[in-house]
C-alpha cells in the first residue's frame, strides 16, 4: 500500500522545464550559436541535474574556461532572476493541482527538486502549495540522499512509497533506494525508453494508478 509520494517539482508538478530551457540558453548566448546548442542539448538530455553542476560542465566541456567562484555566484543569481517570477505563473502539470488538493492528506507528500533550496521554498510558498507537502528539498543535496533520509525519517519502507520524475536522476535515486518510479513523459520518451516502469502523460489518473 503506497502511503507516502515524492514529485520532483519543474515538469512534475508544475509546466516549467521550458523555462529553465530559455535561462540557459538567454545567460550563454553572448558565446554564440554553436555554444548555445550545445549549452541546451546538455541540460535537455540532463533534466533533473542541478544548475551548480551544469555550469561547471558548461564552463569545463563546452567553454574550456575556468569558472570563478565569483562568477559562478553570477550566474546563479542572474539565473534564478530570469526565472523564479516565470515558475511561479507557469501552469500546473494537469492533474496536479486537483491531486494535491483533493488527495495530498491521504499521502505523506514531499517535493525532491534540483531547484535551489531557498529558490523552490520561495517558488512553493508564493504558488501556496507548501502546505500540501511534508516537506520541500532542493539543490545542492544529492536526490538519492535526501529519499534515503525521507524513508528513515518517516519511517517509511521501499515498498510503501513512489517517486515521480521525468529525468533519469529522479529515477535513480528512486532505483537506488528500491522505490517504485512512475515518469512524467513529454518531450522526454527517448530517455525513459528501455526504462521499465509506469509512464504517464500527465497526474490526471494517479489516484487510480496508486490505487
Amino acid at each position: 500500500m503506497i502511503k507516502s509520494i515524492i514529485f520532483d517539482f519543474d515538469g512534475v508538478v508544475v509546466e516549467s522545464v521550458d523555462i529553465k530551457t530559455r535561462a540557459f540558453a538567454k545567460l550563454f548566448e553572448a558565446e554564440g550559436k554553436e555554444v548555445v546548442e550545445q549549452v541546451v542539448d546538455y541540460h535537455m538530455k540532463h533534466i533533473g541535474v542541478s544548475r551548480f553542476d551544469k555550469f561547471r560542465y558548461f564552463y569545463g566541456n563546452i567553454l574550456n574556461r575556468h569558472l570563478a567562484e565569483e562568477e559562478f555566484d553570477g550566474l546563479c543569481q542572474k539565473f534564478s532572476r530570469l526565472v523564479v517570477d516565470e515558475v511561479v505563473n507557469a501552469s500546473f502539470v494537469d492533474g496536479a493541482q486537483e491531486f494535491l488538493e483533493s488527495k495530498s492528506k491521504l499521502f505523506k507528500c514531499f517535493v525532491v527538486s534540483a531547484t535551489p533550496q531557498n529558490e523552490i521554498e520561495e517558488i512553493a510558498r508564493r504558488r501556496n502549495i507548501s502546505h500540501f507537502f511534508i516537506s520541500i528539498y532542493g539543490s545542492p543535496r544529492n536526490k538519492t540522499d535526501i529519499v534515503k533520509e525521507i524513508l528513515d525519517i518517516h519511517e517509511l519502507l521501499p515498498e510503501e512509497v513512489v517517486c515521480i520524475g521525468d529525468a533519469m536522476s529522479d529515477y535513480e535515486a528512486a532505483r537506488s533506494n528500491s522505490v517504485e518510479f512512475i515518469a512524467r513523459l513529454d518531450n522526454n520518451e527517448e530517455i525513459f525508453a528501455s526504462v521499465d516502469c509506469v509512464k504517464i502523460r500527465d497526474l490526471t489518473r494517479l489516484i487510480n494508478i496508486l490505487s
